[in-house]
């Protein structure tokens, strides 16, 4: 601990957070909010009785749940240019971009796990809830987003904040992709300095402590919302 340099860790901060986390927590609003939109109508089609929507998302979802994020990461930045291409009969590659294509990759992939969240989350409420919203004269269709969709989310809610950390966690992949989040702007820094212990060494406290505060304020809601019931 001798040669640990502090002060490169304090010439660095404008950069870590202010370009760095910034793009982080850019990234994980922007892919949570997607995939939770794109989540919940997976969850509805799966629970469909009709097997043309049932199926294909039934498909999707185990598919997406069954290999690695970094290979999709891959497969959509290198492919998709060239699968576009030839569906538009382009004579070149359909130009996607890093950004964009952390997004939808991102977006594509946690909409997977959100639906299963949102899945249990709406089978776990009572029929009954359902049967007395019809008795009451609504649609199914009210009677799903007025009653059942509400309860089934505040449910949900510590389940789908935790898998938002742990997406948290996950956009640390897009260094494949070269782009600067806040453990690619770390390491920028460090092999410019020739510091890269340090700076990962700070990098890991951080997501240490980001994670760990996010986690208890999950526990924190969770203990909540069950003495609300």
């Amino acid at each position: 601990m001798g040669n640990f340099d502090f002060g490169v860790i304090r010439d660095a901060l404008p950069y870590l957070f202010g370009t760095g986390m910034t793009f982080t927590l850019t990234l994980t609003a922007l892919a949570g909010l997607a995939g939770l939109v794109i989540g919940t109508l997976l969850a509805l089609m799966r629970l469909s009785p009709l097997k043309i929507l049932s199926v294909p998302a039934t498909v999707y979802v185990n598919t997406m749940r069954s290999i690695p994020l970094l290979l999709v990461i891959f497969w959509f930045y290198f492919l998709v240019p060239y699968l576009g291409a030839w569906l538009l009969r382009s004579p070149r590659p359909i130009q996607v971009g890093a950004f964009n294509s952390a997004v939808i990759t991102f977006s594509m992939f946690e909409a997977a796990y959100f639906c299963e969240i949102m899945r249990a989350g709406i089978q776990s409420i009572a029929r009954g809830q359902f049967n007395a919203g019809m008795a009451l004269g609504l649609t199914q269709r009210q009677t799903l987003f007025s009653i059942v969709l509400p309860q089934a989310i505040r449910n949900m809610v510590p389940a789908l904040l935790t898998r938002v950390i742990i997406l948290f966690q996950d956009t640390s992949l897009v260094y494949v992709l070269a782009l600067t989040d806040f453990l690619g702007a770390a390491s920028k820094i460090g092999q410019r300095d020739g510091r890269l212990v340090e700076l990962y060494v700070f990098v890991a406290v951080v997501y240490i402590l980001i994670s760990f505060v996010a986690s208890q304020s999950v526990k924190l809601l969770e203990k909540r919302i069950v003495v609300a019931r």
